[in-house]
């Protein structure tokens, strides 16, 4: 079987483009404000970056070609998505940012054609930004999702929502959210929730604190959302009802490994820096690149880097062919969330005093990019179903050999 690892020149035009665009145009500004993205401007940065990157035709990648995207796959999206992740405020600049990025995806899969319309269609453009609400306090929906307690109940024509969310990335300033509510049994049990698009000006929403995180590069906050006897109407269910768990892996999948690509680009950037800084900075007679110690967290990162791209392409591969991918890109998150972190933590090491200063990029990129073995999954819970389908499928197997 052949195996054709190279682009079309379409999409290596894409790759030039925005590279060329993420370092001349956006890392200065992310430099200026140390990646703090309210400090930078917020929305109004969002708006002016956006702006440039559709004068640069490197807009929205991703997004289907009829709403003005490019249109890429899975595949073709990961070099792309990995070169605006070189600046943090690049996935911003772009429009392929979390969770836009992913709402965009499921939306175009599961949306009405008059959904499309109201919501994808600005979204897509950036006229709006979007949440995806289904995080819960404890003892609600977190890790495990099934915990939903979130009710929608039936009304005259349409739902009443009410619930307790946090966490919601990107709450403060969205447009409008994409809410997780149990239509149907009881907390615990792995159906019966479904998708509701709510706009934000609906009343009975509120967004409160900004929980306070390790990362400052993601636009709108990490917040808590009170869903307060919030009514919509039957047409703004996403999908079907009770089909929301389903949903959620066309969303889901896609997403860790949009966020591999992200924050690869992240940690090139800092092996970028730490590798320049160690050719050149003498030490103990000699350049520190000429170590052995140093040499050795280089190459173990040049090794990271290859790996993480390589369960990247074969996740991205099983999604493009219409797989779940389940296993595939678990084991890519998993792998890649860890692989990041130590990438950077190395670049940290190699740079000494200058490592862990503001004055190169690497502390706040370390900031950035350990909440990665949280997010979408913390690595624990990934392990877990990666060890349940290796046990399942060995029991299958032996009960198959079985007269």
């Amino acid at each position: 079987m052949a195996i054709d690892l190279t682009y079309d020149p379409v999409v290596r035009e894409w790759i030039e483009r925005t590279r060329t665009f993420t370092r001349e145009h956006v890392l200065p500004i992310e430099d200026k404000f140390l990646g703090d993205v309210t400090a930078a401007g917020g929305d109004d940065l969002r708006r002016e970056l956006q702006a440039a990157a559709k004068d640069a035709a490197v807009f929205a990648p991703h997004a289907p070609r009829e709403y003005g995207g490019g249109g890429l796959s899975m595949s073709d999206r990961a070099p792309v998505f990995e070169e605006a992740g070189y600046s943090l405020f690049g996935p911003i600049a772009t429009n392929i940012g979390a969770p836009d990025e992913g709402n965009v995806h499921l939306l175009a899969h599961v949306a009405s054609p008059a959904q499309k319309e109201q919501f994808l269609a600005p979204l897509a453009r950036g006229d709006v930004r979007s949440a995806f609400a289904m995080t819960e306090p404890a003892p609600g929906a977190g890790s495990d999702p099934s915990a939903l307690t979130t009710t929608a109940t039936r009304t005259d024509g349409g739902w009443r929502i009410d619930g307790h969310k946090w966490f919601i990335t990107g709450a403060d300033g969205a447009g409008f959210f994409i809410v997780m509510a149990r239509t149907s049994g009881t907390p615990g049990d792995r159906g019966g929730a479904t998708m509701f698009l709510v706009p934000a000006d609906t009343a009975g929403i509120t967004v409160g604190r900004h929980i306070s995180t390790l990362d400052r590069a993601m636009i709108g906050g990490h917040c808590e959302v009170t869903f307060d006897r919030v009514v919509v109407p039957e047409d703004n269910v996403l999908g079907a009802v009770d089909e929301g768990f389903t949903y959620a892996q066309v969303r889901l999948g896609p997403a860790r490994m949009t966020h591999v690509m992200r924050w690869l680009g992240a940690a090139r950037r800092g092996h970028d820096v730490a590798v320049a800084h160690v050719a050149h900075r003498e030490g103990f007679g000699s350049r520190l690149g000429d170590l052995g110690m140093v040499q050795k967290m280089i190459a173990d990162n040049e090794i990271d880097i290859a790996a993480t791209r390589a369960l990247l392409v074969t996740a991205c591969h099983a999604l493009d062919r219409g797989d779940p991918a389940s296993n595939e890109t678990s084991i890519a998150k998993t792998f890649a969330a860890e692989a990041i972190f130590r990438i950077v933590d190395r670049g940290v090491q190699m740079c000494g005093g200058l490592g862990v200063s503001d004055d190169l990029p690497l502390a706040r990129l370390s900031r950035e990019v350990r909440p990665f073995r949280v997010y979408d999954g913390p690595s624990e819970v990934h392990r877990w179903a990666i060890a349940k389908r290796a046990v399942g499928a060995a029991r299958r197997a032996a009960a198959k050999e079985q007269p």
